[in-house]
């Protein structure tokens, strides 16, 4: 991770602290049984156990004894993932023990909403002095690392998207992924430049040329036995649009523009940490889409690493021509398991927002099983449609496929569709992620974040037959 954050668990001790969780029809019980040397207190004070409500509660000596959250309603908790880490916000530092009637998913959602909590973006604000987080024990019957393993994966995909395109750039992007290869023993490969065009990445060549940072295909291997899984992840590390040039509005978060390759690298981080039992390969073709003379212009036509020609309609349809060559370089391999994640339309967030992460499969089985890992990881998604009625909308006539076809609908869908023309073989799944928090959530701060890595993750077992 770039700013070296650790995240670990506290062990139980005589310093531990009680953190009493507590749902609004249990309050009565609370009061009259562990809490009743509190209840005036928590009554004066207007406690009602809505979710992530938090009391401090104090020692006879003056000191603190230790706290009450409240849990909120099934409904409340239904509308606010993490709701739990609001009353972790107000706790002060020292080691803490969850008491109360949670089940084993509550537990493992508070838990893992505990770590994220943890999470800090300081790279720009050396001075700020950060207060000690408060630290949790693990609750009984969790898998500690698993969960270590989950914080610190979207720690690193959180710190490269909030990272700006200066310090983020095709090359920088390429060193954070050679130092996650090298952490866990993965070989690597890069191409760069003009070896993009000697070596048949034409797309990834074309986007990426218009910017003094050469673009670059990054290619990780790790894991010598069990199916084979490969991850591609869109890699623009800043997009203006190119020559259909954003406008500023549009602009303002294009660094974020490479979330998909921060996704699938925090992905790929928990395969390498837990040592699942596959062989995984990570793709990441890595451009700055920017205007300068060498910018592809609208109505180009390129020739894909697949043959397959596409027509520019427009140059800020970039990603799906990028990705386009590295899916096609990935079948190569015959994967059994092909995944790519990509902030590619606005058409997605128009469909789901930015809370879920819209995804695409032709497999009804793998649709399960990431359904069942979202749950299971806390990492909501949402299925859309292949719809084969749509194929005719990427055909421009001209040339084999149009990058941008102005039919006015299924943005989302029509993108999908184009990616998938270039996969071949292996059992595909695709995510148009967002891949940024607009304001601040439970667990989640406002900037960069990760989606479906989780789902994926918890999906794994059954996906791969682990």
């Amino acid at each position: 991770m770039s700013q070296n954050q650790t995240f670990a668990f506290a062990a139980r001790s005589a310093a531990t602290r009680p953190l009493h969780v507590v749902r609004p029809d249990e309050l009565p019980e609370f009061l009259a049984g562990p809490g009743a040397v509190w209840a005036g207190w928590l009554t004066a004070t207007g406690f009602e156990a809505s979710l992530g409500e938090l009391r401090l509660l104090p020692a006879a000596d003056g000191g603190l004894a230790g706290a009450v959250a409240g849990f909120g309603t099934d409904q409340a908790r239904r509308r606010l993932r993490f709701g739990l880490a609001k009353a972790v916000a107000g706790l002060p530092a020292g080691d803490w023990a969850l008491e109360g009637r949670l089940d084993g998913p509550e537990r493992t959602e508070a838990a893992l909403a505990w770590l994220l909590s943890g999470y800090r973006f300081d790279r720009y604000r050396p001075s700020r002095k950060a207060a000690a987080p408060p630290r949790l024990v693990c609750p009984e019957g969790l898998d500690a690392a698993r969960l270590i393993a989950m914080a610190e994966a979207e720690a690193l995909t959180r710190d490269l998207i909030n990272t700006p395109a200066e310090d983020m750039g095709p090359q920088e992007l390429e060193a954070a992924f050679l130092a996650l290869a090298a952490e866990y023993g993965a070989t690597t490969e890069v191409i760069r430049g003009e070896d993009l065009k000697a070596r048949n990445f034409p797309m990834i060549h074309a986007v990426g040329r218009a910017s003094p940072r050469a673009p670059r295909l990054l290619d990780l291997r790790w894991g010598e036995k069990g199916p084979t899984l490969t991850l591609v992840g869109k890699g623009v590390c800043f997009d203006t649009g190119g020559l259909n040039l954003k406008p500023s509005v549009g602009m303002s978060l294009m660094k974020k523009d490479m979330g998909g390759a921060a996704t699938v690298m925090g992905l790929a981080r928990m395969i390498m940490r837990l040592r699942l039992p596959l062989r995984l390969r990570v793709l990441v073709p890595a451009v700055e889409n920017l205007v300068s003379g060498a910018s592809i212009k609208p109505k180009d036509i390129l020739t894909s690493r697949k043959g397959l020609t596409v027509e520019v309609n427009d140059t800020d349809a970039e990603g799906r021509l990028i990705l386009a060559d590295a899916l096609a370089y990935a079948c190569e391999d015959r994967p059994d398991v092909l995944i790519s994640m990509a902030t590619l339309t606005g058409a997605a967030r128009v469909a789901v927002g930015p809370d879920l992460a819209p995804y695409y499969t032709d497999d009804a089985a793998m649709a399960g099983a990431l359904e069942a890992g979202a749950k299971t990881g806390f990492d909501p998604v949402w299925r859309l449609p292949f719809h084969d009625a749509y194929e005719s909308v990427i055909e421009p006539g001209i040339a084999d496929l149009d990058n941008a076809p102005g039919y006015g609908f299924a943005g989302s869908v029509t993108a999908a569709l184009f990616l998938r023309r270039f996969v071949e073989g292996p059992r595909y799944m695709h995510f148009d992620i967002y891949g940024h928090t607009p304001s601040d959530q439970p667990a989640r701060p406002k900037g960069g974040a990760g989606q479906g890595a989780r789902a994926v993750l918890e999906g794994l077992p059954a996906i791969l037959k682990l």
